[in-house]
């Protein structure tokens, strides 16, 4: 009795490792097709990426061609109208020696009138002089509200501080004519940004006269002036003196250092 219940106990044992075995079976059999699925799905891909790549890497080779194709037409069209430019010009060459050898000449005595020659005169530039015993002209009428001053600083309101003046500001409203206050010839027409619009005049011996702040100045640098000729008018001040308000900035130089423009204004 007791040999049938032992030998019961290892038969349910047995089936019991044989249904795990089979369980275990199973889960690797499943798996490994799962396995399999995925690598057969990575292979798929990749070849759908190779196909991609050379179906990318055809379609730029034929756009290189057809680039390459167009611009040796438009070669080809240039290299025809060239010949076809060329052949005309040399039609109406051909057509204009063949009609100027037939035409008579007016008079038989041709040959005997006497060569005209043109006389080029090269132009006489007129001699600066500037007579420094002579009071010049105001190139405006205006209060002066900076003084020239390079013995000391004067005090700038709109910069808030004290530097040196190598010209007078002269007080102005918008669209006043500046005139000029001698002969002479424009030297330098630039726009800076402290005096805008900038003209410089050479008046000879030495002496420059120099007027900023202005607008549609009609002179060139090599352009004579003469005394009294406008110059250009007053524009809008500069941020360098918002609040003086528009003005002239005018600056006289003697050799290329400045010097105080009120000893010689009227």
């Amino acid at each position: 009795m007791r040999n049938r219940k032992v030998s019961a106990f290892f038969n349910k044992k047995s089936y019991l490792i044989a249904a795990v075995f089979m369980v275990v079976a199973a889960f690797g059999m499943t798996g490994i097709y799962y396995t399999q699925q995925e690598k057969k799905l990575e292979e798929q891909l990749a070849k759908e990426q190779k196909e991609q790549i050379q179906q990318a890497k055809a379609e730029d080779e034929a756009r290189e061609q057809k680039k390459k194709e167009e611009e040796a037409k438009k070669k080809e069209e240039q290299r025809k109208q060239q010949q076809a430019k060329a052949k005309e010009e040399k039609e109406k060459e051909d057509e204009t020696e063949a009609v100027s050898g037939i035409i008579p000449p007016e008079n038989d005595n041709f040959m005997d009138e006497p060569e005209v020659v043109a006389k080029v005169q090269t132009p006489v530039e007129p001699m600066l002089h500037f007579d420094a015993e002579t009071d010049l002209g105001w190139p405006l009428q205006g209060n002066v509200v900076l003084n020239y001053s390079m013995d000391q600083t004067v005090y700038f309101a709109t910069l808030d501080q004290y530097k040196y003046n190598p010209a007078v500001i002269i007080k102005a409203e918008v669209n006043t004519p500046v005139k000029a206050v001698s002969d002479g010839k424009v030297t330098n027409v630039e726009t800076t940004a402290e005096t805008g619009n900038t003209i410089t005049v050479d008046m000879g011996d030495g002496y420059s006269a120099i007027y900023g702040q202005l607008k549609e100045i009609p002179k060139s640098t090599g352009d004579y002036v003469e005394n009294g000729e406008i110059l250009g008018y007053i524009n809008e001040p500069t941020k360098y003196y918002s609040v003086e308000g528009s003005n002239l900035f005018f600056e006289l130089q003697k050799d290329g250092v400045p010097v105080d423009p009120m000893g010689y204004l009227q």
